[in-house]
């Protein structure tokens, strides 16, 4: 019995051997792909580095207007006048939304806050329905004088 535990506990190490060789193989193939592709990154960074520093310098205004200068008779290009750009109000904006009123709406409150503010005393009463206003009296007192109705 003590042989077969030998034999066996010799192909379980033999085997963990042999698969931790392979492990270790594949480990090192994968880290030499990831450092090519880093070295590819790094190396497209530098090219879009590159490009845009060409980009910039073939871009100087100087460099253009000298360009367009030399070029106007094949091409006809004239500065960029403030009057060839459009106006905001030539901007077409969407409708605001409809406003719906389902109920009364008492806005005694509202009117008789304002008044108090303004420093007038007085009555305030308003209603509006869905159909608009329906009725709007304000009847203001100021100290010592009389009694007015403003519609």
């Amino acid at each position: 019995m003590r042989p077969l535990l030998y034999l066996l506990s010799f192909l379980a190490v033999a085997g963990l051997a042999f698969w931790a060789y392979r492990e270790n193989y594949a480990t090192q193939h994968q880290l030499k792909q990831m450092a090519a592709v880093q070295d590819e990154i790094a190396s497209l960074r530098d090219e879009i580095s590159m490009q845009k520093a060409e980009w910039a310098y073939l871009n100087r205004p100087d460099r253009l207007r000298d360009l367009a200068a030399i070029n106007f008779d094949k091409i006809g290009l004239m500065p960029i006048q403030p009057l060839q750009l459009g106006v905001p109000s030539n901007i077409a904006m969407p409708a605001p939304p409809p406003l719906v009123i389902t109920g009364a709406v008492d806005t005694s409150a509202a009117i008789d806050a304002a008044l108090n503010a303004a420093g007038v005393t007085g009555n305030a009463g308003a209603s509006v329905t869905a159909k608009g206003v329906a009725n709007l009296t304000i009847i203001a007192a100021k100290p010592g004088a009389k009694d007015e109705q403003i519609p």
